[in-house]
């Protein structure tokens, strides 16, 4: 056996970054957990207090405590403002670059002019002055809302109505003329054009789109795909892992975000499917990587629902006790996350905080990795514990490989 498992806990922030006053003002008050224990001090995460949560919390709580064994520590965001998609780039190992953050405002003729280019039948809708766009009846483009505004542009569609394919290349047209981080293409099954339509809402600053949980978007066969800006594969772990022969398992949100050409990539929602896959994964992989992001916390964030995200820690906690029994002398585990999403900010957009790094590794106990800079030293850790090249960017963790043996 020689695997490693990291579990992404998405928006499961710890606390302000330093930069955060400035970077993002508003965002030095942020404290996802803090704010989740606030409204909830009688919350008990039996094996996340065992790997170190409130180690690296830097408190203890009613009910969750320090804990004496765990190996431990933080990370800061590498990435600029506080991003899923950037965020799980950084952890692959790529060395973010900085995109141009612009309001579809100041892209919307550009690209209404590529969609009618190439054939598409193309609607300005408008609200409050602000406008977006309705491609072939069935798609808007439009700000993403739902993150750092101006970071993304979103492709919403009814994949009753059309093919996700039809969607996807719609989005690609968007990604020729967008220089903001992503451009989200996503749709699901049951929903409606009307229902899309009417989850449309403003931000200040300029800002209109569709709220994606309003939008019925997730609630059956989801599909997503993210474009994103100055990413390559060819520097990240996956590709480099597969490449070496090395098997790659991607699972839950990191699966439409993370490019896995010659491994096994499958999309879920639901927090307790998806770790259930990841505990079916690990039943049978003998050797290799996988990753699994836990979406639905972010989704509780943006809901500002610190009641739900509760529920799904205690499911998350829950599912990955079950795993620690499954993993050898020659596995790692890394609990982590992206960034935040403070349920009580006031908002419904992510924080810029520093995340948890709780370490699971068979007889190994007080291992402390300090403050990390960057996400990707886990994607480093990931390449120096499979013996393949480097990533672009990060440091391993040697504290974790001393004495692991094929």
């Amino acid at each position: 056996m020689k695997r490693f498992v990291v579990i992404v806990l998405d928006g499961f922030g710890i606390g302000a970054m330093a930069d955060a006053k400035t970077a993002r003002p508003g965002d030095e008050k942020a404290n996802t957990l803090g704010s989740i224990l606030k409204e909830f001090p009688e919350l008990k995460l039996p094996t996340l207090e065992k790997l170190g949560l409130m180690n690296a919390f830097g408190k203890e709580s009613a009910n969750m405590r320090f804990s004496g064994t765990a190996c431990w520590g933080k990370s800061e965001l590498l990435h600029d403002g506080a991003d899923t998609f950037m965020g799980h780039q950084e952890i692959m190992g790529t060395f973010p670059k900085k995109p141009v953050p612009q309001p579809f405002q100041q892209k919307i003729e550009q690209i209404r002019t590529i969609l009618l280019q190439n054939g598409h039948s193309v609607e300005v809708r408008s609200t409050a002055g602000l406008r977006y766009l309705l491609v072939d009846g069935a798609v808007t483009v439009a700000d993403n809302i739902d993150a750092d505004l101006g970071m993304a542009y979103n492709c919403t569609a009814p994949l009753d109505k059309i093919s996700f394919e039809r969607e996807v290349e719609i989005g690609r047209l968007v990604r020729k003329i967008a220089a903001v981080n992503r451009v989200i293409v996503f749709g699901g099954r049951g929903n409606t054009i009307e229902d899309i339509l009417k989850a449309e809402e403003t931000r200040p600053g300029g800002y209109i789109g569709i709220h994606a949980v309003k939008s019925k978007s997730y609630e059956k066969d989801y599909h997503c795909i993210h474009l994103g800006y100055g990413v390559e594969k060819s520097v990240q772990a996956p590709t480099i892992l597969t490449e070496a022969g090395i098997p790659v398992s991607l699972f839950g949100k990191v699966a439409d975000i993370v490019a896995n050409e010659k491994g096994k990539s499958v999309s879920c929602v639901d927090t307790a499917e998806v770790l259930d896959l990841t505990l079916e994964e690990i039943q049978h992989m003998q050797k290799g990587f996988i990753c699994t992001n836990v979406q639905e916390t972010d989704l509780a964030g943006h809901s500002q629902d610190a009641g739900w995200y509760k529920r799904l820690l205690e499911t998350a906690d829950e599912k990955i006790g079950i795993m620690l029994p499954l993993l050898t002398k020659q596995d790692i585990l890394i609990v982590m996350a992206d960034h935040g999403n403070d349920p009580e900010i006031g908002h419904n957009k992510h924080t810029r905080e520093n995340v948890p790094l709780l370490v699971y590794q068979k007889g190994k106990s007080k291992i402390q990795l300090g403050l990390r800079r960057t996400l990707s030293d886990v994607g480093a850790t990931v390449c120096e514990f499979f013996g393949t090249r480097k990533p672009e960017n990060g440091t391993s963790f040697k504290c974790l490989l001393t004495n692991l043996r094929e």
